[in-house]
Order: structure tokens, then C-alpha cells, then sequence
């Protein structure tokens, strides 16, 4: 298992190094905009994340120490986890690495979890255009309301287009996922089996 992580970290690495080593002008900003596209997402969560650490960090010890605590924090964790989590989301799709239970995946011949992948993928990704289209209407309400945080008064509606935009592309891409279990599920087969 360790030499598999290595193996595919190594391919990882060999990809970005040849993509950032091309030499046509053109070749290299549509080499830098897929490394965008693959690890933008992924970039900012972890940006996020640190500075959800760090705030938190700081408040702890702010009111432990001074019983000054930073007033603010409580609405910037709850922006920054939808940044986090929405961010990841695409991702996590694509990837197939969602939480699952697989108490009956054993019933299932290799065919018939073709078919049912076909379905939650594409059916997941269907229902998910109604949520994104929903939290679009709010942003336009918080935009059109002038709706902003409480202590840092910062617009709403900025997290709301993220976050709809973000779920708007996560049902893109379990479309797409489902679409690829059913014209070349051997990819989606491969990516399982090296997750």
C-alpha cells in the first residue's frame, strides 16, 4: 500500500513537472490553467483550513489567557467551513470519495455496480441542480436585501454565489462521472482501485 502511495505521488509529480515544463507559450497556460482547474479547489480549502486554525488558535488562547476573545470568530467559522467544504466538494465527487456504507456492495456482480454507479452519480448530480439553483435565488435576496455578517459586515451573498456555483459544478461533474461509468468505466475502475 505504501509503495502504491508512493508510486502514484511519483506520477503525481512526473505530470506537473512535464506540464510545467513545456515549452510553447500556449501549451503552458493551458498546462497552468488544468493545475489551476485540478488543485485551485484544493488550495483554497487548505488556505481556509489554516486560517480556521489559526483563528481558532488564537481565540483559545485570547480568552484563556486575556478573557478577550476575538468577537468575530464565530461568523468567520462558519464562513470559512463553507468555503472549506464547498471548495472540497467537486472534488470529493469526482474522486468517488463521498462516505458510503457498503453493506450490500458484495450482492452486487461487477455489472450490476456499473449500473448502479450510472444511477447515483447521474441521479445525485440531477437533484443537486435544484439546491444550486435555490442558494442562487438567496444570494440575489442577500444582494437585492444588503444582507452582511453581524461584527465584520461582510456582504452574505459572496459565500451564497460560491456556494452555488460550487454545487452548480459538483452536479456537473457527477453528471459527467456517471456518463464516464457508462462510456468508459475502466477509468473510473482504475482511479477506484489506486484511491
Amino acid at each position: 500500500m505504501v509503495r502504491l502511495h508512493k508510486r502514484l505521488l511519483q506520477q503525481k509529480w512526473q505530470n506537473c513537472n512535464y506540464l510545467m515544463s513545456s515549452s510553447s507559450g500556449e501549451q503552458s497556460i493551458s498546462s497552468w490553467a488544468r493545475i489551476l482547474l485540478a488543485h485551485g479547489p484544493s488550495f483554497l480549502a487548505s488556505l481556509a483550513l489554516f486560517f480556521l486554525m489559526a483563528m481558532t488558535f488564537a481565540d483559545v488562547v485570547l480568552r484563556s489567557v486575556f478573557n478577550d476573545p476575538i468577537e468575530s470568530a464565530t461568523e468567520l467559522t462558519r464562513l470559512l467551513m463553507a468555503i472549506i467544504v464547498f471548495s472540497s466538494l467537486p472534488i470529493v465527487s469526482w474522486n468517488g470519495k463521498h462516505i458510503v456504507i457498503d453493506l450490500l456492495d458484495h450482492y452486487f456482480s461487477k455489472a450490476m455496480s456499473r449500473v448502479r454507479n450510472i444511477f447515483v452519480d447521474g441521479i445525485c448530480g440531477i437533484i443537486l441542480i435544484w439546491p444550486s439553483y435555490r442558494v442562487w435565488e438567496l444570494a440575489e435576496r442577500a444582494k437585492s436585501y444588503g444582507d452582511t455578517t453581524e461584527y465584520l459586515e461582510i456582504p452574505q451573498f459572496y459565500v451564497a454565489y460560491f456556494i452555488a456555483i460550487a454545487t452548480m459544478i459538483t452536479s456537473g461533474t457527477l453528471i459527467v462521472r456517471s456518463a464516464f461509468w457508462i462510456f468508459s468505466p475502466s477509468k473510473l475502475e482504475e482511479q477506484t482501485l489506486h484511491a
